[in-house]
């Protein structure tokens, strides 16, 4: 048996190594980044947490994108959040809607601010209700 005299040709139990090593270091490398968005999501939902008092609803979308970056990348927050939904569907529906591939993030806000008016204000205070008639009226027009 003769020895490699370039790099071009290396034993295959070689290459095989290097990508088994190649394999495990982006394992590696890719639960850094989990555990990292995962603190940062952490981090998020306590900023958000610390701004929800303030005026305006500032705090609860900041609260939504923490929770969204955890449970994209954490496996034990997202058999957490499943066994919440099963529990609570109504609930977890909007959290859900917005970790979607795709979110409609601007429709998914409309339809909360509709469900927090129909919520909280009586029926002849109801004005978002009543313009997205008078919208609908004028797309059909």
């Amino acid at each position: 048996m003769s020895l490699p005299t370039s790099k071009s040709e290396t034993p295959l139990a070689t290459k095989r190594v290097h990508r088994a090593a190649d394999a495990i270091a982006a394992d590696f490398a890719a639960r850094i980044a989990r555990g990292a968005l995962t603190l940062l999501g952490g981090l998020v939902v306590v900023l958000g947490v610390l701004i929800a008092p303030l005026p305006g609803p500032m705090g609860l979308p900041v609260v939504v994108i923490g929770l969204m970056l955890i449970l994209r990348n954490s496996f034990k927050a997202r058999r957490q959040f499943v066994r919440f939904q099963h529990a609570h569907p109504r609930i977890a529906r909007p959290i859900r809607r917005l970790l979607r591939r795709d979110p409609d993030v601007i429709l998914f806000f409309w339809e909360q601010l509709l469900r927090l008016e129909r919520l909280l204000l009586p029926r002849s205070w109801r004005h978002l209700v009543k313009l997205r008639h008078r919208v609908r009226q004028t797309r059909a027009s």
